[in-house]
């Protein structure tokens, strides 16, 4: 800690972690170590699948490619420091290093959400316009849309984080969550946090808001588009391919609307920090899962290549 006046300026802070149990310690490291393990190897996996199967190299798996590098950056910045917490007495973070954990955690949530939202698109062009499908969806507009979901992403991180530089933490360092995450933050902070809470509120409202629009109004027309279709199996196929899209829609954005957007009468830390586990750990593995399993191409993609390799 720094002196400045009459008070300490904090330097460092000490995660709490998910829970103060002693006894559920290492149980909790052996989970997160599982599901740290099954989210890299999946997502991994994914990538190099797409990446080395002529089959895949369509845009809604250069999307999903894109979506398993989001996923699998976004557990790294999380897990690893969490299980820290598990096996040592204090986990401590500077202040530098907490802010850079938080804007890379900002930068791949905001780049999930528009990367989902591009996946819709993909879907409803797909299903709707079938004849113009690889014409509208060139390799220029996919690459386009790509970067534009990490140029969104990057802005938005580094809006919070710049706000965030210029508080000052006097003397309470002991941050209430696994991460450093915004909310916990602004609740340490002795500075006036007000236009920070207002960017929150507006920058996660436009983000939610704009990509929840997008997707709702693809599916709309999609939906509209299947009903249309006469035959049973061409109705049950069409489906299909946006069955494992909404799945991972709905994981997603119902763990963040139930963290963001709750009352602030219903405040409560441990509900919190169960919420957030399932948009930042549980989701990014379950992805991989819902998208190999639920997917035809990917799983004999996934047999030629082991064929192939005499797996």
């Amino acid at each position: 800690q720094m002196t400045v006046g009459n008070h300490s300026i904090v330097t460092e802070f000490i995660l709490m972690g998910l829970t103060d149990k002693p006894e559920l310690q290492l149980p909790l490291f052996l989970l997160f170590f599982g599901v740290y393990a099954v989210s890299m190897v999946g997502n991994l996996g994914l990538v190099l699948l797409i990446k080395i199967s002529s089959q895949l190299h369509t845009p809604m798996y250069y999307f999903l490619s894109n979506l398993s590098f989001i996923d699998l950056c976004y557990s790294s910045v999380i897990i690893p420091k969490m299980m820290v917490n598990f096996v040592s007495e204090e986990n401590i973070i500077s202040f530098p290093g907490c802010l850079t954990q938080f804007f890379f955690f900002g930068y791949f949530a905001v780049s999930e959400c528009y990367m989902l939202a591009a996946m819709a698109y993909d879907r409803y062009v797909a299903i709707c316009h079938p004849l113009l499908y690889h014409i509208t969806m060139s390799r220029r507009v996919c690459f386009l849309l790509v970067a534009g979901v990490h140029i969104i992403g990057i802005f938005g991180a580094l809006i919070h984080t710049s706000f965030l530089v210029g508080l000052t933490f006097c003397g309470g360092k002991v941050i209430n969550h696994y991460f450093c995450d915004i909310l916990p933050l602004l609740k340490i902070s002795c500075s006036n946090t007000h236009i920070n809470e207002f960017l929150l509120v507006f920058n996660t409202g436009i983000n939610v808001l704009v990509t929840t629009l997008a997707i709702f109004v693809s599916y709309a027309f999609i939906l509209s588009n299947i009903f249309q279709i006469h035959s049973a199996e061409g109705r049950a196929k069409a489906f299909k391919t946006c069955g494992s899209h909404i799945v991972a829609v709905a994981i997603f954005y119902g763990s963040i609307i139930f963290m963001y957007f709750k009352p602030s009468s219903s405040d409560n830390n441990a509900q919190g920090k169960v919420a957030s586990v399932f948009y930042t750990i549980v989701n990014p593995m379950l992805n991989p899962l819902i998208y190999s399993f639920r997917n035809k191409d990917v799983k004999d993609s996934l047999r030629k290549v082991m064929k192939d390799n005499r797996f």
